[in-house]
């Protein structure tokens, strides 16, 4: 779908495990193979600035800026690369944590997502973050359904367009109905 295949993951992985390491958990097959991973910030408006400071400027370069907005899917992905401060939301105040989570389909709905947001959620809590959201793209129901599972409850944005914000406590929850 993208001319360089390092676009995503320069905005959504790479820099989560360079700037925060610590909240950084990958799931493997037992082999070594990477099949899932976890990735959160504690902070996201600290996040966002050592994302412009530290960050885009190794990888701009790269991925320069879009010179119109539009344009192709990667000239709209390389928007919000050049564009970190757009995680940084007044409706989000209250959930000072994101986080990203991916499992490969053939790992998904086998209990590996719901251990993989297990361990993130107790680093947060453990680092004393109290709440955590997730931006996630309206068409995936799969995991919407998953993360209403999990506990999330879908927040308030002004103008959020195709995107819904999710949101939870990091506190560890019971099974369903306690």
């Amino acid at each position: 779908m993208y001319p360089d295949p390092e676009l995503m993951p320069t905005i959504f992985a790479y820099p989560y495990v360079e700037l925060e390491p610590e909240y950084a958990f990958v799931l493997d097959d037992g082999a070594g193979r990477a099949v899932g991973y976890v990735l959160g910030v504690p902070d996201t408006a600290g996040f966002v600035k050592r994302f412009r400071d530290a960050w885009l400027p190794g990888v701009e370069g790269r991925f320069p800026a879009p010179e119109a907005d539009g344009g192709t899917a990667a000239d709209m992905m390389a928007g919000l690369l050049h564009t970190p401060e757009r995680m940084v939301r007044a409706e989000l105040a209250a959930y000072p944590a994101h986080l990203h989570i991916d499992l490969l389909p053939e790992w998904q709905g086998r209990g590996y997502g719901r251990a993989l947001m297990d361990v993130l959620l107790a680093a947060l809590r453990e680092g004393g973050v109290a709440s955590v959201h997730l931006c996630m793209v309206r068409a995936n129901t799969g995991a919407r359904a998953f993360y209403d599972r999990l506990g999330f409850r879908q927040l308030e944005v002004a103008d959020p367009g195709p995107v819904w914000y999710l949101g939870r406590s990091t506190a560890a929850e019971g099974p369903p109905g306690e």
